[in-house]
């Protein structure tokens, strides 16, 4: 066979995995937009499930009215659309992920699939913990923090009176703090998806993960302090979380690592040279 005749079989597989991840993302970008129309069809009842917080801090301030202005003629359009994006996403999540797992699969062996396929399911299931904790627990936090800063404004004479400071939100800059609260804690809940998966592979011990803990606990406090409101209940209770979750992580990871080295073990794969350089990792 002439080195030309080698260099074209060699690319036909590249043709036809290229040929394959486009058809996987054409059925997933369709998937995407189906579910984004129809969350368009009833985005009012997704924004007033998502500004449910909002309305109860209002309440607890004495506020019956929850109503959000439009700074520009075309936020409510923006606004919708932006509902619908992130509705048609976590809708269309499932479709996604199958065609991402369809892709990967036949390239993993029997082992590989079984050590990856848990990982694919536990990933959504952490994040929609993350956007539950996010939605129930910080956002009527933040929002109540944030209103208590309104005062009444008082008129006693006419040269002497102060300036009132009420709440009069933006529809649109209320929807993107309230998805960023979201999305922020759903990725902090795939921590123990990424670390585990990590040390499935071996990239991660948990001796290393101890031995970093200190360094864990200071980006964990930055993290705290930039992804909640300057409000100390609020930044603890991520701290606490978070920092539970990397404890979580440990344990997973040092699981996962005793039955990797025992199958290795089993197999005569593993020496007295890797025991030493896991002891030192």
């Amino acid at each position: 066979m002439s080195t030309a005749d080698e260099l074209e079989d060699s690319s036909a597989p590249l043709i036809e995995h290229l040929t394959e991840l486009r058809n996987r993302l054409i059925r997933s970008l369709l998937a995407f937009i189906v579910a984004m129309v129809i969350c368009f069809t009833i985005w009012n009842p997704i924004f007033d499930f998502l500004t449910q917080p909002l309305c109860s801090a209002l309440a607890e301030q004495g506020q019956a009215d929850c109503g959000l202005v439009m700074i520009a003629l075309q936020e409510g359009f923006f606004v919708a659309v932006s509902i619908s994006m992130l509705g048609g996403l976590v809708l269309s999540f499932p479709v996604i992920s199958y065609q991402l797992w369809r892709f990967v699969a036949p390239g993993l062996y029997k082992n590989e699939k079984n050590a990856f396929l848990p990982f694919l399911l536990a990933s959504p299931i952490m994040f929609l913990l993350g956007a539950a904790f996010a939605y129930y627990v910080i956002t009527p936090m933040a929002f109540t923090f944030f209103l208590n800063f309104q005062q009444a404004g008082e008129a006693t004479t006419t040269t002497d009176a102060s300036a009132g400071i009420a709440f009069l939100g933006s529809a649109k800059e209320y929807l993107s703090l309230t998805i960023k609260f979201i999305i922020a804690f759903g990725l902090c809940f795939q921590l123990p998806v990424l670390l585990t998966l990590m040390g499935k592979a071996g990239l991660v011990s948990a001796k290393g993960l101890k031995a970093v803990r200190k360094y864990a606990v200071v980006a964990i406090l930055v993290l705290a302090a930039l992804a909640t409101p300057p409000d100390v209940i609020s930044q603890v209770i991520l701290f606490t979380v978070v920092y539970g979750l990397y404890e979580v992580s440990i344990q997973l990871v040092g699981r996962v690592e005793k039955k990797r080295i025992a199958k290795l073990k089993a197999e005569g794969l593993w020496f007295e040279e890797d025991e030493d350089e896991e002891e030192k990792s």
